[in-house]
């Protein structure tokens, strides 16, 4: 079972046309993501990798259907989009953009509290549940289908995750890259949950980073109410304090930020945790009793 997006999801591409949305909606359709259409603005009514363009994401809901949106659109005006895409009646709002401005996420973040839907992102690589759909930028190759559910909020260790947890045979039902902005979606906690519930996924990789508190929260809410086991890594151990690496959010402001401080939480949590991203897959397979 797949959590978020499954083959029969009716997926749109705001920002269709660009270079970025080409590309990727092509990548996506290749894999099997059922995309229904495309928003460009000004280009309503013509099609683009044979699916029909509209000028607005509502028009594009009325006439497909459609419950999910993935934004290519460029950094001024990402926030807007998510917000259009709110307004029209869609329910999962996956936004990939880098570079939103923080005030502007903030003004969406409140906004989409008044409607019944979910960001996955800003700055992010999206989702997959394996051999049914991606609604995102991930390399669909590498998602093998299994029962391991990944979170994380690094693209490229969500990708390492993934192979090295289908070569230990054990595959995944759904990565979600969360993103690495300060001001996202979905939080690990919330994505963690989900994965938590899904009846097919047996255990959960959870991939944080230095700055922030959202492992630490998930970490807590693991130790009250996980039923499955948890293998945990944390990005940027050596990262010099008030350093941005990578992320705009994975700067350590405090002592609770460091990478130290949250493998020590985590531990306390019962969560097992690795010191190296090239232990995830065989931690993984110890944890479920698989021989590698």
């Amino acid at each position: 079972m797949s959590i978020l997006v499954n083959k029969n999801s009716k997926v749109i591409v705001q920002g269709f046309t660009g270079s970025e949305g080409t590309f990727h909606a092509s990548q996506m359709i290749d894999y099997g993501t059922n995309i229904v259409g495309g928003v460009t603005p000004g280009k309503g009514g013509t099609f683009h990798l044979e699916k029909q363009v509209f000028n607005t994401v509502r028009e594009a809901v009325e006439k497909t259907a459609a419950d999910i949106s993935i934004i290519f659109v460029p950094p001024n005006f990402a926030a807007d989009a998510i917000m259009e895409a709110a307004n029209a009646g869609i329910k999962l709002i996956v936004c990939i953009t880098e570079g939103i401005p923080v005030k502007d996420m903030i003004a969406a973040k409140e906004y989409l509290k008044k409607y019944n839907c979910r960001l996955i992102g800003p700055n992010c690589p999206g989702i997959i549940s394996a051999d049914e759909a991606k609604v995102g930028i991930m390399p669909g190759f590498v998602f093998k289908k299994g029962k391991i559910g990944i979170v994380s909020k690094s693209g490229t260790l969500t990708y390492e995750a993934a192979d090295q947890v289908a070569k230990a045979g054990l595959g995944i039902t759904t990565a979600i890259g969360i993103g690495g902005d300060p001001i996202i979606g979905t939080t690990t906690k919330e994505a963690v949950e989900l994965l938590m519930n899904d009846p097919e996924t047996e255990g959960i990789v959870m991939i944080g980073e230095i700055g922030g508190n959202l492992e630490a929260v998930a970490a807590k809410w693991i130790k009250e109410n996980g039923t499955k086991p948890v293998v945990g890594f944390i990005a940027g151990e050596t990262a010099p304090k008030g350093r941005t690496m990578g992320h705009a959010g994975a700067i350590v402001g405090g002592a609770e930020d460091t990478a130290e401080a949250k493998k020590r939480i985590m531990k306390d949590c019962g969560i097992y945790v690795v010191d190296s991203p090239a232990h995830i897959g065989s931690k993984m397979a110890e944890v479920m009793n698989i021989p590698v």
